[in-house]
């Protein structure tokens, strides 16, 4: 099969960086965009936009029938989901599927089964790779929580079709455990359409590991190493890394190999990442396998040095996978930066505005994946993540110490971010050591948003400084009026 053109069905940072690789193989490319929606980065790059209706933007973006259509109507013969949005939905890849347009991914089966946890969850304890003790409310409803009691506490409540950290609910004492399940309840139907549960049995500190994997759905799979994903506010990834600062040389291949297994078993088709809760003692258990391309991708990128959206395309299109596992190697450290539009000070309050100025950072073993320009509005229509800057070093301190001055140089003003938040867990101690786990940012709250040196006055002085225009017209102020200082009348 050969794809000729491909259409985009996301928008932001994702669209923009999967249309780079797609225009420099060549392909015709199209992007959807809502008409509530200024240009951004990915509408520039696209050689067609095409505009999309719904009752909010969102909605267009989910809206199955009308972006099949669109696919059909413009001529594409491939769709690339991006992440979020329709990545992992089955139903939105068979109706591609049947009507002859290639879905960048795995097929619809592979998606519907590891997209239910409990039904992954069970494949993967059928085949022998390990799994957290836990309590399947379908396997016996009406018993569901008198098993979950007899596991003991603490335990971890999920939504059988979650994902993203919505609905998980940590409960430490029985006399909460049925209001806790309610409540998930209520946020699975809520986010998902689905109110079943599982309860699994809660790791103590655990560490967040995942691993990428690349399958060409003929039995053959590939891993492109780990990330290291601990660090999350509300089970949402803020940092990423890689390699992890946890693993053993033997740790490492040991759950790459295991990952790999798993996609191996369901003989699995283009990106994919499996998911790990690690413990304190070396012990890992499969968390979830994501079936799409990762938010934080571009970490294994940059210790790689391959281009997995490229990969992907090679796999859609029916090619071979580019590289056996010897030839993938693990060079230097990464870490991206999720950069947000929020309020670290204000429970992290999404924040709205206008972008005035925008100057990304650049330099060696630099990389921003930008989805805003300036002039842009930020508004609440969809998530808060405007960018994400990537960093690679020689080693992790090095890595550390670039993505620190980085991040103290990213200027976007108009809109509250979270660069500085970011900047106090790279400074943090305990990150810089290592010994961190998921519960990391919420035991260090009030360290990490604590009021220091002004930040503020120091990133607009930084902002004011970067831009040329503002300092040619400072510099052409006559000596006897600057002089003067701060003199008003």
């Amino acid at each position: 099969m050969t794809i000729s053109k491909l259409l985009v069905a996301n928008r932001g940072e994702i669209a923009a960086r999967v249309l780079r690789t797609a225009k420099a193989r060549g392909l015709a490319t199209a992007v959807l965009r809502h008409a509530s929606e200024q240009e951004g980065p990915a509408h520039a790059i696209a050689d067609e936009v095409v505009t999309i209706d719904g009752p909010t933007p969102v909605a267009a973006y989910l809206d199955i029938p009308q972006i099949v259509e669109v696919a059909k109507r413009i001529g594409a013969d491939a769709v690339h989901p991006g992440y979020g949005f329709l990545s992992e939905n089955a139903a939105f890849v068979a109706a591609l599927e049947k009507t002859g347009v290639t879905f960048v991914g795995p097929t619809s089966d592979v998606i519907d089964l590891m997209g239910d946890k409990v039904r992954a969850r069970a494949f993967v304890e059928e085949r022998g790779f390990p799994v957290a003790p836990s309590a399947i409310e379908d396997d016996g409803p009406a018993t569901f929580i008198e098993r979950a009691r007899a596991m003991g506490y603490p335990l971890l409540i999920k939504p059988s079709a979650g994902g993203g950290g919505k609905g998980m609910r940590v409960v430490r004492e029985d006399a909460a455990l049925e209001a806790e399940i309610e409540t998930a309840r209520r946020e699975g139907k809520r986010y998902f359409g689905d109110g079943r549960l599982f309860v699994e049995r809660y790791i103590e500190r655990p560490r967040h590991i995942e691993v990428q994997v690349m399958g060409d759905g003929k039995g053959n799979v590939v891993h492109f190493w780990e990330r290291e994903c601990s660090i999350q506010r509300r089970f949402q990834k803020i940092i990423e890394e890689t390699p992890s600062p946890a693993l053993s040389p033997e740790q490492r291949l040991d759950i790459c190999e295991t990952a790999a297994g798993i996609a191996r078993a369901v003989n699995y088709r283009g990106a994919g990442t499996v998911e790990f809760i690690y413990a304190q003692d070396g012990a890992f258990y499969f968390l979830e396998m994501n079936t799409r391309l990762q938010v934080e991708h571009p970490v294994t990128e940059m210790v790689t040095g391959f281009d997995l959206v490229a990969e992907q395309l090679r796999i859609a299109a029916g090619e071979a996978l580019s590289a056996a596992q010897a030839d993938i190697p693990q060079t230097g450290h990464s870490i991206e930066l999720r950069i947000c539009a929020e309020d670290a000070t204000a429970d992290f309050r999404p924040a709205i505005g206008t972008i005035l100025l925008l100057d990304e950072p650049r330099g060696e073993g630099v990389r921003v994946d930008s989805g805003i320009l300036e002039g842009v509005k930020v508004t609440t229509d969809f998530d808060p993540m405007l960018s994400k800057l990537i960093v690679h070093g020689p080693d992790r301190a090095q890595a550390i110490a670039r993505a620190r001055h980085a991040v103290q140089n990213y200027v976007i003003l108009g809109v509250t971010t979270n660069t500085g938040y970011l900047d106090a867990i790279l400074a943090h101690p305990d990150f810089a050591s290592g010994d961190v786990s998921t519960g990391f940012l919420a035991e260090q709250a009030d360290a990490l948003t604590a009021p220091g040196e002004n930040v503020d006055d120091l990133l607009m002085a930084v902002a004011a400084l970067s831009d040329e225009r503002l300092v040619a017209e400072v510099m052409q102020i006559s000596d006897m009026h600057r002089k003067m200082g701060s003199w008003r009348n």
